[in-house]
Formats: C-alpha cells, structure tokens, sequence
C-alpha cells in the first residue's frame, strides 16, 4: 500500500495532446490505480507538453523541486511517460527524491530501485544505439543494391516549395525506416496471431499501448504507410 506523500508529474507529447487531455486522463488513473488504499497524499500534480527525448523541463524541475522542499515521492504514470533521454534519467535517479512508476511496481524506492533504474537507463541506452547501427546499414544496404527508400518530394511537401531539401529528406527517410524496424518484430507477432488487417493491426497496437510515431493513438491509414514500409526495412 502507498504511504506518505506524492507529487505526480505526466506527461503528452505534442500541443494538441496537452488541449484535448489526450493521454493525460489514462495517465491519472494510473496514478490514482496505484495509489488506491493505504494512507497517502497527493500534494500536486505536474503536467508538461514535451518531446520524450527533450531534458529541458520547466515543469519537471518544478516538480522535483516542490518533492524535495516537503520530502515527498516523485510518482509517474510510466517510465516512457518521464524520459526517452538516458541523461535526463539519469539525474533523476541521482537526485534525492525517491522515483515511484506505476507500471514497474517491482522497483521500490530508496536505494534500491534508484540503482534498478540506473541499470535499465543503460540498457536503453544500448539498445538505442544497436538500432541506430542497424537502421544505418540498412539503409546502407538497401542504397548498394538501388534502392530508392521514402518520397524524393517529402521536403518539398511539407516545406510548400518547389524545391527539395536533402538533408531533411535524409531525416524523414532514417526515421522512416527506423520506426518500421523498431515495430517489425510487434507487426510479426500480431500477424501470427491471426490478426492481419489494417484495421485489425490498428486496434491491436493501439490496445497494446504502442505509441503511434507522431504519439497518441494509431489511425488506419498510418498503419497501412507503416505496412507499406517493412519489407524494404526488413530487406
């Protein structure tokens, strides 16, 4: 049962997330879930409109910094709902609050779980880097053999110009195919369940709680470009 006291922070990831209340409420009820029973007060709640790779937090220091002055537990929804940056993970776990996550229950706090939280941030930070080197042969791979990878018109598209930009054509295609990769193995596996429709895949990622790549929920016809994508990342 939870005891003491806790300053909740949650997180969205775009604007739109943050007005619509979009993943917030889910977030909540994680909270108030894992809280439920015991003797405890919810002293404040902190919520921010940020990437998860961004370590410039207003709302978080805000946070930590009101945890410390009345001695109480930081409590998040999920660990990817704090940080996707290992370095901002990092400073977190060598802070003096004690870190709560309501998915990893078997993680206390204290010494303990700071020292487990440390141990995931590096292997998260290793697993991020073998995706990276494979995304990158790949993509090396693909181009040897003629490859033409992403919309040559992507740039162009989203600038409204009539000329393209290399090099953000380069960072649509990487992220592109990176993404198709990262999700190849869950697609795999839903296939082989029986499910292989789009709106059937959609529903399942969705129910999974795999984050679409803009975040918040997946629509059909982003799950049929991601189909569209996989074998020429799994070539």
């Amino acid at each position: 049962m939870a005891q003491g006291k806790f300053i909740s922070y949650l997180r969205v990831s775009t604007d739109k997330q943050g007005r619509s209340g979009l993943g917030i409420e889910a977030q909540r009820e994680a909270v108030t879930s894992y809280l439920n029973g015991g003797r405890w007060t919810l002293v404040a709640e902190y919520v921010e409109t940020e990437s998860g790779r961004k370590s410039d937090r207003p709302k978080l220091a805000a946070a930590l910094s009101h945890a410390k002055a009345i001695g109480a537990k930081m409590v998040f929804a999920k660990l990817d709902r704090l940080t996707r940056n290992v370095d901002l993970l990092r400073s977190l776990v060598a802070s003096d609050v004690d870190l709560v996550f309501c998915d990893l229950p078997s993680v206390p706090p204290g010494p303990m779980g700071k020292f487990l939280l440390t141990q995931m941030a590096s292997v998260a930070e290793l697993e991020a880097g073998l995706i990276g080197e494979r995304t990158k042969k790949a993509l090396a791979a693909a181009k040897a053999r003629g490859v033409k990878l992403g919309n040559p018109n992507g740039a162009r598209a989203l600038r409204g110009k009539q000329t393209g930009n290399a090099e953000a054509v380069a960072r649509i295609k990487e992220k592109a195919a990176q993404r198709a990769m990262d999700l190849q193995g869950i697609i795999d596996g839903i296939k082989r369940s029986g499910i292989t429709s789009v709106r059937g895949i959609t529903e399942e990622l969705n129910s999974q709680g795999i984050n679409a790549p803009r975040g918040g929920t997946w629509h059909a016809t982003a799950v049929a470009r991601l189909l569209n994508r996989l074998p020429k990342a799994a070539a």
